[in-house]
């Protein structure tokens, strides 16, 4: 494998769902079987996108969430009433599957707050941080919200579209400035992939604190197409093309730093 680029030390990896550990105090909250919640893992996770993302990468720049999505989500609000998904039995905490079965039983308010406790508050107080200090001694943040997607859109999608790009980058009108969006393209359809903004999904996420009052932090999501790189019918083995994909990610988020003024 190539060497890849070492990013500058203000960008922050997030990997919210790259996880597939369900901790056993959980587990009596599923409704589903072992086989069913070995499926919904299996089409839910987004299966190592921290490896694609973040080899290499100091952890100090990598905020990857330990548990499933299943558990706790990390990518949503944390109040329903904020969280679109939350509509569909998506919000923080899940209660229904891709399909829109039954994914849990209904879990009362302290286990509610246990769960947000012990998982969710933890992982945007360490994002929150390092966001924090990329601020303090650079004057600036790049987070980058690492993702995957199917081949094939599941059905809590609604999707129109048949054929998906190869990556899609999702953006935050306030956060992602139009020469990082444009920086990303260009780099990745040079590199001979199809990409989308914001389609099949969008935005990008950036810590409470900072969304949309402090410009100095930006945020882009990456979301790669998991036939690219993955065996999407087991999860468990990686392609010969892991590598080449991989650098191309790192390639092109470099190639936008690199024409950063780090003082400005």
């Amino acid at each position: 494998m190539a060497h890849l680029t070492t990013l500058p030390p203000w960008v922050i990896l997030h990997v919210p769902h790259d996880s597939t550990f369900i901790p056993a105090t959980a587990r009596n909250h599923f409704t589903l079987s072992h086989s069913e919640l070995d499926d919904e893992i299996l089409k839910m996770t987004d299966h190592f996108t921290k490896d694609l993302f973040a080899d290499g990468v100091r952890d100090a720049q990598v905020i990857a969430a330990p548990i499933s999505r299943l558990v706790v989500d990390m990518e949503r609000f944390e109040d329903d009433s904020e969280e679109p998904m939350s509509k569909i039995g998506m919000g923080v905490i899940y209660t229904h599957t891709h399909n829109g079965k039954m994914l849990r039983r209904e879990i009362n308010q302290e286990e509610r707050e246990n769960l947000l406790n012990e998982w969710y508050r933890p992982h945007h107080q360490l994002l929150s941080y390092a966001v924090e200090k990329s601020v303090q001694c650079y004057n600036r943040c790049l987070i980058i919200d690492c993702h995957s997607f199917p081949r094939a859109a599941l059905p809590y999608e609604n999707a129109v579209r048949i054929n998906r790009p190869e990556l899609c980058i999702g953006t935050d009108d306030y956060h992602t400035p139009k020469e990082l969006s444009d920086s990303l393209v260009l780099a990745f359809e040079d590199s001979g992939r199809s990409v989308s903004l914001n389609d099949p999904f969008s935005g990008s996420l950036v810590p409470k604190d900072y969304y949309h009052n402090d410009k100095r932090v930006e945020s882009v999501m990456i979301e790669v197409r998991r036939d690219l790189y993955m065996d999407e019918y087991t999860g468990l083995r990686k392609l010969n093309k892991f590598d080449v994909l991989r650098q191309q990610i790192r390639v092109a988020v470099s190639a936008y730093c690199e024409n950063i003024d780090p003082k400005r």
